[in-house]
């Protein structure tokens, strides 16, 4: 190997590489280069020219800011409470920083913006980061006794030490013992005193969200089996679901309707006495659309923003395997028959909770379920009706068990209670 000639070479070779390091620095005379000394803000306004007299003290999650200062390239990191932003050297300068608020909820916060320089020296701000109220979707039972555990499901759902999270429901009553809190559930005891109907306030260091569920909702119940809500004792019709009622202490608040007994594999063998009740208006029981309860929220809502709903229990040792409940409202004019039953011109809705998995149950729970008036919309079948559901239907109404997605051979003890009519809100 020639040595000489090899060393020439490496020495040109370094001598092109650093020509070429010196002249690009010559040709980025712009070059982002980090400040020494101490930032300082003034002020943060929005980025955008339009409206850079718009002065912010606090914007939420993920929108654009920008901060007006001085010395503010000697910044290297930046945090909002404490989630750090992303940083571009792009948009920052001496005077300004543009930057995004970071799309993560703080741990704890402290409506403060922080500013960190090279030499670990820390810059305050005061910023707040702006986060929704408590959104409250529903509740696992709407019924719930004093003692009951139950849960709230919804959003924004906030806990801190310093800013803790209350429940109130109707009549000021506060919840105390809370089980666990989560951002989009929240489950904790049903404090003495809660009896009252109305809204759920749920209050978070951001504000206070208003229940879209009604608790104990007592404005149009339909059946509650005892009228301690204002429903109807039992049905009025050829099987009235008289021998079906029970008080046996485990109800949710009284008497309840509880079907129990041998449902079969393909759904189309249950025992009409023992799986179903009608109701029929006459002279002296009327028509559900008649009732004034109901025309209150008809006007009010309208009934595409009204929905069935109902309380109901399902032990384990007992699960829904198999068969549907079919829930159909009749016209007024309907009495003495059940060939609605099978009629595909009649719109009803089937509710079969054990189709997605094969077994269902509540594990022997009380809790709520919603049914839009939206869903009344199927035959006896299953398949979509050429009948659509009007407030007309809204005569009378019968459960019944019948088809649905096959399943297995099993024992089901459903029980359920508070039929009622309630507002989507």
């Amino acid at each position: 190997m020639n040595t000489r000639k090899y060393i020439n070479w490496l020495m040109v070779s370094i001598l092109a590489l650093t020509s070429f390091t010196v002249t690009s620095c010559k040709d980025e005379p712009d070059k982002y280069e980090i400040a020494g000394g101490k930032p300082t803000v003034y002020y943060v306004r929005s980025p955008y020219l339009a409206q850079k007299d718009s002065l912010m003290t606090g914007a939420y999650m993920g929108n654009t800011v920008c901060l007006v200062g001085d010395n503010l390239r000697s910044i290297v990191k930046l945090y909002f409470n404490d989630r750090e932003a992303v940083l571009n050297s792009s948009f920052v300068t001496d005077h300004t920083l543009i930057v995004d608020v970071p799309n993560e909820l703080p741990a704890e916060p402290t409506d403060k913006i922080y500013m960190v320089t090279q030499d670990n020296e820390t810059v305050t701000f005061d910023f707040s980061v702006l986060i929704p109220a408590p959104v409250v979707n529903s509740i696992s039972c709407e019924f719930a006794r004093p003692g009951d555990e139950i849960t709230i499901y919804g959003d924004y759902l906030l806990d801190y030490e310093t800013a803790p999270l209350s429940i109130s429901f109707p009549g000021g009553v506060e919840v105390t013992e809370f089980t666990k809190i989560t951002k989009t559930a929240v489950t904790f005891v049903v404090p003495a005193g809660a009896t009252e109907s109305g809204y759920v306030n749920v209050t978070s260091k951001y504000g206070t969200g208003k229940s879209k569920f009604y608790f104990k909702d007592d404005r149009c119940v339909l059946f509650d089996w005892d009228g301690s809500h204002g429903g109807f004792k039992q049905a009025n019709g050829w099987r009235s679901g008289a021998g079906l009622v029970k008080d046996d202490g485990t109800g949710i608040d009284g008497a309840f309707i509880r079907f129990t007994g041998s449902t079969p594999a393909e759904g189309w063998g249950t025992s009409e006495d023992d799986w179903s009740f009608n109701y029929w208006p006459n002279s002296s029981d009327p028509a559900f659309n008649e009732m004034s309860k109901f025309i209150a929220l008809y006007d009010k809502y309208g009934l595409d923003k009204l929905t069935v709903k109902f309380e109901y229990r399902i032990p384990t040792d007992k699960p829904w395997v198999s068969t549907a409940l079919q829930a159909v409202f009749t016209d007024a004019s309907v009495t003495g028959t059940n060939s609605y039953y099978w009629d595909p011109s009649v719109p009803r809705a089937i509710w079969q909770p054990y189709a997605a998995s094969g077994s269902f149950d509540t594990g022997g729970e009380w809790v709520t379920v919603s049914l839009p008036f939206s869903v009344f919309n199927k035959t006896h079948t299953g398949e979509i009706c050429a009948t659509s559901f009007s407030v007309n239907n809204l005569g009378g109404l019968s459960f019944y068990f019948m088809g649905g997605a096959a399943g297995v051979a099993g024992e089901l003890q459903l029980d359920i209670d508070n039929i009622r009519i309630a507002p989507t809100e």
